[in-house]
C-alpha cells in the first residue's frame, strides 16, 4: 500500500536528538531551537523568528500579539484548516469568510475589500499548497484600510511570491512542522516576525508572560511576571529533529519538486483531454512542492476515485471541508457575499500521496492508476 504520507525522514535525526539528551538541556530554547530560528531567519529573511509547539500555536500567539478583542472581525477564506479561524475566536473575534479563487484555491483578493467594515482588524491570506496569495493587493488594502496582516503559511515553507518569501508580508507568519509537512519534528511551528517592535513582547508572550529570554541573554539579573502569556516552546529534543532535516533543506525541496513534476508531466494527457484538471501555480509564485492535486468532474466521480485507488492500492484524500458549512463555522462567522467556487472546489479537490520518500516508481504507478481510472 503506497500511503498518503510518510513523515520526513533523512536517517539523522536520532544523532541529533542524542546531542540534545547529551547536553542536558531538552527543555525549550536549546541549542537546536536556536539553530532552527537562525536557519528560518536567514531562509525567509524575517526580523525575528520563534520556534513553537504548533503552526496553531503561532496562529494563537499572533492573534495576541494583534490585540484581537471580542467583538473584532478578522477576514479569512472558509478553504483552510480550523487553525486559522481557532486562534482569532479564542479572543472572541467574528470570522467573515470570504470566496476562494478556483485557479490557486487562495483567498479571492478582489472579494477582500467588500468585507471590511468599522469592525474588520486582521486579514489572514492562507498560502494553500504553498502558491502564494496575491499579497501585493492584499497589502495594498491592509495599508489603505490600516488592518494587520496575518499569514497562514503552514504550507509554504521555502515559497516565494516574486522573490519574497511567504509569510513575510504581513506583520505575522505561521508556519508548521506537522509531520505532514515537507520538514517536520512530529508536531511544531514557528512564529515570524516582520517588525522589531514585536519582538520583546512576542518573547514574553511565548515565555509566560515573563522576560525570561532577557535573562538568559544577560539583559536582566532575574526574570519576573511582565505580562500575560502561555509556554508556547517546544522541547529541544523535537527541535533537534527538526534542524537535521534544516540541514538538508534545498535537498528535500527539490526532491519533492521532482515528483511533483513528474505527476504534472504524467497527468498533464488527461488534463488535456478535459478529463481533469491540475494545479495551477502564477508565474510569479515558487512552490515548494508540499502537495499535488487534481480536481475530479464532482463530488461523486472523487469519491469513485477513492474507492478505485485503495482497491489499488494507493490511499489518496480529499482536504478541507469549509469553515462557514461547519457548526462551529456558522456560530463563529459569516460567509461574505457569494460562495460560488469554495463548496464546489473543495468537493473535486483529491491530493495524492506526496512525501520525501515517495519514489519515482510510485509515482509512475499512482500516475498509471489515476490514468486507468479514466480509461486512458
Amino acid at each position: 500500500m503506497i500511503r498518503f504520507n510518510v513523515p520526513p525522514y533523512t536517517g539523522k535525526e536520532i544523532e541529533n536528538v542524542k546531542k540534545a539528551v547529551e547536553s542536558m538541556h531538552i527543555c525549550g530554547d536549546g541549542e537546536f531551537t536556536k539553530k532552527c530560528n537562525t536557519f528560518l531567519e536567514e531562509t525567509t529573511g524575517t526580523k525575528k523568528c520563534l520556534l513553537t509547539t504548533s503552526c496553531t500555536h503561532a496562529l494563537e500567539m499572533a492573534a495576541l500579539l494583534c490585540d484581537i478583542k471580542e467583538g473584532d472581525e478578522v477576514i479569512m477564506p472558509s478553504y483552510t484548516f480550523v487553525s486559522t479561524a481557532d486562534a482569532f475566536v479564542l479572543r472572541g473575534a467574528k470570522i467573515v469568510f470570504v470566496d476562494i479563487r478556483p485557479d490557486t484555491m487562495n483567498i479571492d483578493e478582489t472579494l477582500i475589500e467588500d468585507a471590511i467594515t468599522e469592525k474588520t482588524k486582521v486579514i489572514a491570506p492562507v498560502h494553500y499548497a504553498g502558491v502564494g496569495c496575491e499579497m501585493d493587493t492584499i497589502m495594498d488594502i491592509a495599508d489603505r484600510h490600516h488592518l494587520m496582516v496575518v499569514e497562514d503559511d503552514a504550507q509554504g515553507i521555502m515559497s516565494t511570491y516574486k522573490g519574497k518569501p511567504l509569510g513575510t508580508f504581513g506583520e505575522f507568519g505561521a508556519l508548521s512542522f506537522h509531520e505532514t509537512k515537507n520538514y517536520s519534528m512530529g508536531e511544531g511551528g514557528a512564529l515570524l516576525i516582520r517588525d522589531e517592535a514585536y519582538i520583546e513582547k512576542a518573547e514574553i508572550l511565548r515565555e509566560k508572560g515573563t522576560d525570561r529570554s532577557k535573562f538568559f541573554r544577560g539583559q536582566v539579573d532575574k526574570y519576573r511576571w511582565q505580562s500575560f502569556g502561555s509556554s508556547y516552546l517546544p522541547s529541544d529534543m523535537n527541535a533537534a529533529y527538526l534542524y537535521t532535516q534544516f540541514e538538508m533543506a534545498q535537498e528535500i525541496n527539490q526532491v519533492r519538486l521532482d515528483r511533483w513534476n513528474q505527476y504534472y508531466r504524467l497527468l498533464t494527457p488527461l488534463a488535456e483531454a478535459g478529463r481533469i484538471e491540475l494545479p495551477f501555480v502564477p508565474e510569479h509564485c515558487v512552490h515548494n512542492g508540499h502537495m499535488f492535486y487534481i480536481k475530479t468532474k464532482d463530488l461523486e466521480e472523487r469519491s469513485a476515485l477513492i474507492d478505485f485507488m485503495k482497491k489499488n492500492d494507493v490511499l489518496t484524500v480529499f482536504h478541507y471541508i469549509p469553515l462557514h458549512s461547519a457548526p462551529a463555522g456558522q456560530k463563529f462567522g459569516r460567509f461574505h457575499g457569494e460562495d460560488r467556487y469554495t463548496t464546489k472546489e473543495s468537493e473535486r479537490l483529491l491530493r495524492l500521496p506526496m512525501f520525501y520518500q515517495l519514489k519515482e516508481a510510485e509515482v509512475d504507478y499512482i500516475a498509471g492508476k489515476v490514468k486507468e481510472f479514466y480509461g486512458m
